[in-house]
């Protein structure tokens, strides 16, 4: 399937991304290589969330340079593949799996081809954090989900919430900035080389960008209309990166400051089970 005008800004930002990320403290490549028992911190959250995995088959989707994918197989998974739209990003997730000595899959493709590009259904279908606000299509995105699942098998995602996605901080005060509702025709677009890790950010020359915005109803909609059961919804007030500058960092995660807690939640976790008869 050939990429849209959007999706081609997205993946060549992303190319250009993934060369900073690979070299950053904040991913810490390194440090996988040197611990065999190193998990990611987004995966060490969602470990307890999605359950025991070994023994189980899994596909990261939206992958990026492939610690979270690995941070799967060193809980156990097998038959373990990651894919991502950035050909950049799964050339760097391939190298970093071998240093690793991960058995590990990469496979670069547009995310609504998942199901014919992996050729192969799976027990875990995982998206990561930051991953369906570069997706226009919902739809696109459920049917290839349930096409990587097999019967009975589990789908999970954690994001940032759709609400929080409104707000910004203004000269101090978190307020509503941006639409809740962003239609396919209608992204958050940014033309800015900036990144959210370390590195030099001036090497960012495709800085077109486009964002959307998905209600938890639009989540639950696109999953269960593509032969899936959503089985449980969590909410979680802390959120992986500085959301705004007043938030603080308490362990891993950040949170909004301790008077403004009760505001809103900053992500959610979503369950579904692909249903074993139509």
């Amino acid at each position: 399937m050939e990429l849209d005008e959007y999706q081609k800004n997205n993946q060549a930002n992303w190319n250009d991304r993934a060369r900073v990320h690979v070299t950053s403290e904040m991913y810490g490549l390194a440090n996988y290589i040197e611990e065999p028992e190193r998990i990611s911190d987004v995966v060490s959250f969602d470990a307890p969330l999605i359950g025991d995995i070994k023994g189980k088959s899994a596909v990261h989707l939206q992958c990026h340079i492939g610690t979270d994918t690995i941070s799967l197989a060193r809980l156990g998974a097998v038959d373990v593949a990651g894919l991502d739209f950035s050909e950049t990003a799964v050339a760097e997730a391939r190298k970093f799996s071998e240093a690793c000595g991960a058995q590990v899959e990469y496979v670069a493709g547009n995310v609504y081809d998942a199901p014919e590009l992996l050729g192969r259904q799976f027990d875990l279908v995982y998206t990561g954090v930051g991953a369906i606000n570069w997706i226009a299509d919902l739809d696109r995105w459920a049917a290839a989900v349930a096409g990587c699942l097999k019967p009975g098998g589990q789908f999970y995602i954690r994001e940032m919430h759709p609400m929080a996605f409104v707000f910004e901080e203004v000269d101090g005060k978190i307020l509503p900035t941006y639409n809740y509702f962003t239609g396919p025709n209608n992204p958050l677009t940014w033309d800015e080389a900036w990144t959210y890790t370390d590195g030099d950010a001036s090497t960012i020359t495709h800085t077109k960008q486009h964002e959307w915005n998905h209600s938890i109803a639009e989540v639950f909609n696109a999953l269960t209309t593509h032969g899936m059961e959503v089985t449980r919804i969590e909410e979680h007030q802390s959120i992986e990166w500085q959301f705004v500058p007043s938030a603080v960092m308490e362990g891993n995660q950040w949170y909004l400051p301790t008077d403004l807690r009760q505001m809103m939640p900053l992500m959610f976790s979503m369950w579904a089970t692909k249903k074993t008869h139509p």
